[in-house]
């Protein structure tokens, strides 16, 4: 794709909170390293507060949970970069899955990368880098049937 034209990318309906949503991103790599899970496909990422459920076999332990955390606000400081790029459907590299995508999406996507952590279609709102994030807590986790939530803020120091 050259620099004269500007992707075709589908209208996007929601206003994110930027370090909230870039966290998502950052816990989504971050639950499927720890657990082997997909990502997540019910988030709510709001200013306050998100919520972020995953499927899980069982419910993680009180020091898995404290590692989560851990782990998040470790990469947040970090600083990782977080870059876009522009990609067509048959293009696509092949640790990026495309089932969050809405059947409408068009041809090209924009892939977002943080650092060398994570790659993932998306067209929401992010910041330039992890530590715009600020700090991760997460207030509490509930598990029922298969599904684990996870309840979490961001904001920073």
């Amino acid at each position: 794709m050259n620099s004269e034209t500007s992707p075709v990318l589908n209208e996007h309906n929601k206003d994110e909170y930027a370090p909230a949503h870039s966290a998502e991103h950052l816990l989504n790599q971050t639950m499927i390293r720890m657990f082997g899970c997909e990502r997540s496909k019910n988030a709510h990422i709001e200013r306050k507060k998100s919520k972020i459920n995953y499927n899980l076999s069982e419910c993680p332990s009180a020091e898995q949970v404290a590692e989560i955390e851990r782990r998040m606000n470790e990469l947040i400081a970090q600083d990782l970069p977080i870059s876009y790029e522009f990609v067509t459907r048959d293009n696509i590299p092949a640790d990026v899955t495309l089932d969050k995508l809405p059947e409408d999406a068009s041809e090209t996507l924009r892939l977002v990368r943080i650092g060398n952590y994570d790659t993932c279609a998306c067209i929401g709102k992010h910041v330039e880098s992890t530590k715009e994030i600020g700090n991760f807590k997460i207030t509490s986790t509930s598990y029922n049937e298969g599904s684990f939530r996870i309840v979490l803020k961001v904001n920073l120091a």
